[in-house]
């Protein structure tokens, strides 16, 4: 068979083409064999990059291009400010574990310059990574209150103590004056407050027409491992339950956002107190249980602590479940540990004193921490559980019956109890701890005497006994962290936050 010209004048250059190419790539992967890679290493993801984090991130990752000298990388690793934290290594995969939350309020940079691979030669400039450089802020110093100056009575207000632009206001008043406020509880992201209101004509006069509401902060954390939020504006508000053939008392909202127990009582049997379970999407739905005092939702959402008789049941969220556990010992529930592993509960004696326990479920342990004459009021953990932050009062020696409030911290490690700061007499108090651990709020509250009770503005706040409340400051005790015994030393000194107002709690 003949060539064919018209081939044979195109395949002849394409195949020295090829033949080129070959020979160049097989110096080129000989030089590769030979010298070895000459791309430097590099930082191929860091899971906080651009992202703002709370208290419940604790670790961050970074993945390399290829297998590092894990001890350059950890001895060149630049966080700041600094957070303290422990590394550890799976491959390629880098894990920095904080040994306490992140500060709120502040901007981080990471470095890392100067690190090499695991096979360079120590001295060879060339294998060292590419120099990295990232940010990721903590979450906004914000808290929680509701207003008692004139226009700001009964609302919910929100007070952003880390804004740094002009432009976006400190202060937030959250709810419209039509609605009066009496109970409130953040979201665990922070976007949303669940909260119960009346309006406020049934509500001064006296009818319990109390609704549970939602509404927007403002706040749009960028969560990682989340998708982007999507931004609302602060005060968008959206009913969850109305008080048409119920009454709503006391509600919680469960750690993971997505469930909400309420206290209920029908109107047309107001002996018939009941739990009732709200999920997104769904109508609300009796749990079925036998009627109960305080309650709180269990750290993993997925049960209600109640106190039932003479005791405290376990219950699942399913309607008509059978108690998973029954606490006879204890009558009231403070606080759990961040993990669950850990309650803080409250004993009534016989003798009619009152003792702080913890309790530790999987190991069986009840331990009493405190005794006291007078009352327990709060108690809440640190975020790394070692601390318990107490609010407590102790009786006034003398023929009338007074309570001097205190708020002490107890070391776990060591069961010992020391006070912080000595409180004005009141009995209506609230405390909240930050959740980064370095701050806690309270309130001071001012009422009328027995005279001028009668004669003051009808439509100011009053306390649970019935007196009227003049005025409120809120105040916050800057804490270390440190354990009790050392945070004294640092004379701990209360600030007077400038404004007022009444049962102040931190965004999550």
């Amino acid at each position: 068979m003949g060539s064919n010209p018209i081939a044979d004048k195109f395949s002849q250059p394409l195949d020295r083409v090829a033949w080129v190419a070959m020979a160049i790539l097989t110096v080129i992967i000989a030089a590769i064999l030979l010298t070895g890679e000459r791309t430097a290493p590099s930082v191929r993801e860091f899971s906080w990059d651009e992202q703002q984090i709370g208290a419940d991130d604790r670790a961050f990752i970074m993945t390399f291009s290829r297998p590092m000298n894990r001890e350059s990388v950890e001895d060149h690793l630049k966080i700041e400010p600094p957070l303290p934290g422990k590394i550890s290594w799976a491959g390629r995969r880098m894990a920095y574990t904080l040994d306490r939350p992140a500060p709120y309020g502040f901007e981080f940079r990471v470095t890392l310059d100067g690190a090499r691979d695991r096979f360079s030669d120590p001295d060879d400039e060339s294998a060292q990574i590419q120099p990295f450089l990232s940010r990721f802020r903590s979450r906004d110093r914000a808290i929680v209150y509701l207003g008692v100056e004139p226009e700001e009575r009964g609302r919910l207000i929100l007070y952003n103590l880390s804004t740094a632009d002009e432009t976006t206001p400190r202060k937030t008043i959250l709810t419209p004056k039509e609605l009066w406020v009496t109970d409130y509880e953040p979201y665990p992201e922070g976007d949303r407050i669940l909260f119960a209101a009346s309006d406020r004509l049934s509500f001064f006069q006296g009818r319990f027409e109390q609704q549970l509401y939602t509404v927007t902060t403002g706040i749009h954390p960028n969560v990682p491992g989340e998708p982007p939020p999507d931004p609302k504006p602060p005060g968008k508000i959206e009913r969850i339950l109305d008080s048409q053939e119920y009454q709503n008392l006391s509600f919680d909202l469960a750690p993971n956002g997505q469930i909400v127990v309420v206290q209920r009582i029908p109107k047309d049997n107001p002996g018939q107190v009941s739990l009732w379970k709200i999920e997104p999407g769904k109508a609300p739905e009796p749990l079925g249980n036998e009627p109960g005092g305080d309650f709180m939702i269990t750290p993993d959402s997925t049960g209600v602590v109640v106190a039932q008789g003479q005791g405290l049941a376990n219950l699942p969220l399913e309607p008509n479940a059978e108690p998973l556990d029954f606490m006879a010992k204890f009558g009231q529930i403070l606080n759990f540990k961040r993990d669950g592993s850990a309650a803080a509960m409250v004993k009534f004696n016989t003798d009619y004193t009152r003792s702080l326990f913890l309790v530790i479920p999987a190991q069986g342990v009840q331990k009493e921490l405190w005794r006291t004459n007078g009352s327990i009021l709060d108690a809440q953990f640190s975020p790394n559980g070692e601390i318990l932050y107490c609010l407590l009062t102790k009786l006034i020696p003398g023929d009338e019956y007074q309570e001097e409030p205190y708020i002490a911290a107890i070391d776990l490690n060591t069961e010992q109890l020391q006070t912080l700061i000595v409180l004005p007499q009141q009995r209506e108090i609230q405390m909240s701890l930050s959740p980064d651990g370095l701050g806690l709020l309270f309130d001071q509250i001012f009422v009328a005497s027995g005279e001028e009770n009668a004669a003051v503005s009808s439509d100011l706040p009053r306390t649970s006994s019935g007196a009227t409340v003049t005025g409120s400051r809120l105040w916050l005790l800057p804490l270390t962290g440190a354990p009790p015994e050392e945070e004294v030393k640092g004379e701990l000194k209360p600030e007077q936050l400038p404004f007022s107002g009444l049962q102040p709690d931190w965004l999550p």
